[in-house]
Parts: structure tokens; sequence; C-alpha cells
């Protein structure tokens, strides 16, 4: 899995281990305690190893966590995708905010979108267009994320 979790300024990048328990409480879908993810998907590691990892990427805002007993139940506080959307739009955001002009990141973006898949081109095209409807519509409605809408059904493309 390619680390994209660099994602807030207050957070170090994710460790290879963090995104690994991380990964596995989204595929179980359930909120797990160090017990059942050591069972289930991590035998080869301490249970101290696991607590420890696992109360830092609470502690990093990435799980939530319930007492159980004396234990804690863990869970991801976001979706991949959410956490996706967030490496990316900081990493967009930083790009930007260090640039000496705003047109060279986006001329790289572009560049870099065309020499992936030339639809992608089409399909920024489409995004930037249903922003602008979107703002032109009024302040209420460029609230909801017109990201969110022209993305429908092309969630891995971009």
């Amino acid at each position: 899995m390619r680390s994209i979790f660099h994602f807030r300024r207050s957070s170090s990048p994710l460790g290879p281990l963090e995104e690994r328990l991380l990964e596995a409480l989204w595929q179980r879908g359930t909120p797990l305690t160090v017990r059942e993810l050591i069972e289930q998907d991590c035998q080869d590691l301490a249970y101290t190893t696991v607590m420890t990892t696992l109360d830092r990427l609470f502690k990093k805002n990435l799980l939530s966590r319930e007492a159980d007993g004396r234990a804690f139940r863990y869970a991801p506080r976001f979706t991949r995708e959410e956490l996706h959307q967030q490496a990316v739009s900081e990493s967009l955001r930083q790009a930007l905010d260090a640039s000496p002009t705003p047109s060279l990141p986006l001329s790289h973006l572009v560049e870099a979108l065309s020499e992936r898949d030339a639809q992608l081109l089409d399909q920024l095209e489409e995004l930037v267009e249903a922003k602008r409807r979107q703002l032109r519509a009024g302040p209420s409605r460029a609230s909801n994320s017109a990201l969110g809408s022209a993305r429908n059904g092309r969630k891995d493309k971009i």
C-alpha cells in the first residue's frame, strides 16, 4: 500500500504498521479490540505493539475508541476515500502555498494527468465546469461539493 496518509500539518506521515492496522480495521468494518486484531490479522505482532500503535492512531484523531470492559474497541474515524481526499487536498494546498505563482502547480497537475491518461483531462474539465456552475448558483449550493457530485462513478480515476 502506497503511503498517502500525510494529510494534516499537525500529524506526521503514517508508518507501515499504522497503515497496516488501519487497513485491518477498514477490512473488518466493525470496532475491534487489540486482542481481536491480533487474533484475526496480526498474529505476528506483540499485544503491546498493537496497543501502542492504535493509541497513536487515536491521538492522531484517525481512530475512535470506546471502552469495552478493561479494553477499548477501535474504529476508523474516516473511510479510505475520505482519508485519500484529505491527503490530496492537503498536498494541493501545500503545493499552491509553496509556489510563487498559483498556475505553476496547476500546470504540473495538467501535465501529470495527460501523461497518465488523456481522459483524465476531460474529467478534470467536467469537474471544473461543475464547480463553476455550483459557484454561480449561489452560496447555499456552493457549500455542497461539486467535486462529490461530479465525481460519482469516478471515485478512483482522479
